[in-house]
This record gives structure tokens, C-alpha cells and sequence, in this order.
């Protein structure tokens, strides 16, 4: 599960207006609210509308426009979380193609690759199986595999490792390589 943020750029206002603002049509949710001028601090507001007025501005830059983000969970189904433990029961007694992405929440190069992922897995629905296996929460399985180097992307076939993509490769580079195990 991943944090979303929806953001809606208000006109230059108090940090006072600027919370009632958000708090009358987001008062349920968590906020924040982020300077431009400040390098993208955001600011938690609280949830109780009645303890939005309270808040002063302490910096008159805060004065200027304002950016408010909802923060919203979102879930993958299509793409699920693998780990040492699920390993051989999700990737080596699959039947058909599994595609397995090696990843960690620090890495860079991950993040960029993710939505790839995520778009290939709604491309190949019921053709091939995704997964995600953080190498930081899981060792094992990715030393068992030799990986080295993180975004690592593998491909199973019927148990056996067919492929493996490391680094952030464009989109088609991916998709030649699924391809290739399809019949």
C-alpha cells in the first residue's frame, strides 16, 4: 500500500484562510499544506476543523500561494508483494510466466521504473504474473539470485529463471523481453 497525494494550488491567503479553505472540503483526511518557497516542507494541518483556526503563520513568506495535498491510500492489485517466505509457493510453482521486480524504498532508479511496471502488468493481464520483492525486507531470496544491483527485473518460467533486466530500461525493452516467453 503507497501514499497519493492530490494537490490543489490556492491563491495567496493567510495560513489561516488557507486551512479553513482546505478543511471545509477536506476535513476528514489528512493534510498538508506546502510552500513554494520552501523546497517542498510540507506542513501536517489537523484534522479537527475546530482547531484549524488556531493555527497562526509564523513566516510571512507563508502568507504567499499555498499548495494543499490530500494524502490518499492506494493499493496495486495487479501487481502483489512477494518475500522469502512466499517465494517458491508465488514464483517457482507458478505455472506460466512470472515477472519478478527487485526493488528497495531508497532506490531512485525503482521508483522510476515503477509505473512501467505497474502499466505492464494491466498490459498483460492474465498472460503474466507480477510481482514485487523488497530486497531490504527480503535478502535471501535476492542473493540465492545474485542480484546485485537494484531495479533488477526477472522473468520465471515454469521455475526457472529465463531473464534478467537490471537497471531502469525504457518500457519496450521490457515488453520485448516478456514477450519473448509467451506462447
Amino acid at each position: 500500500m503507497a501514499a497519493a497525494f492530490i494537490c490543489t494550488s490556492l491563491p495567496p491567503l493567510s495560513l489561516r484562510s488557507e486551512t479553513k479553505a482546505a478543511s471545509s472540503s477536506l476535513s476528514s483526511r489528512r493534510l498538508f499544506a506546502v510552500s513554494p518557497e520552501s523546497g517542498g516542507l510540507r506542513i501536517r494541518l489537523s484534522q479537527s476543523p475546530s482547531s484549524l483556526t488556531s493555527i497562526q503563520p509564523r513566516a510571512p513568506r507563508l502568507r504567499r500561494g499555498v499548495v494543499v495535498c490530500e494524502a490518499q491510500e492506494t493499493t496495486t492489485d495487479i501487481v502483489s508483494i512477494v518475500n522469502d517466505s512466499t517465494w517458491d509457493s508465488l514464483v517457482l510453482e507458478a505455472d506460466g510466466p512470472v515477472l519478478v521486480d527487485f526493488w528497495a524504498p531508497w532506490c531512485g532508479p525503482c521508483k522510476m521504473i515503477d509505473p512501467l511496471v505497474n502499466e505492464l502488468a494491466q498490459q498483460y493481464t492474465g498472460k503474466v504474473k507480477f510481482y514485487k520483492l523488497n530486497t531490504d525486507d527480503s535478502p535471501s531470496t535476492p542473493s540465492k539470485y545474485n542480484v546485485r544491483s537494484i531495479p533488477t527485473i526477472m522473468i520465471f518460467v515454469d521455475g526457472e529463471k529465463k531473464d534478467a533486466i537490471i537497471g531502469a530500461v525504457p518500457k519496450s525493452t521490457l515488453t520485448s523481453s516478456i514477450d519473448k516467453f509467451l506462447q
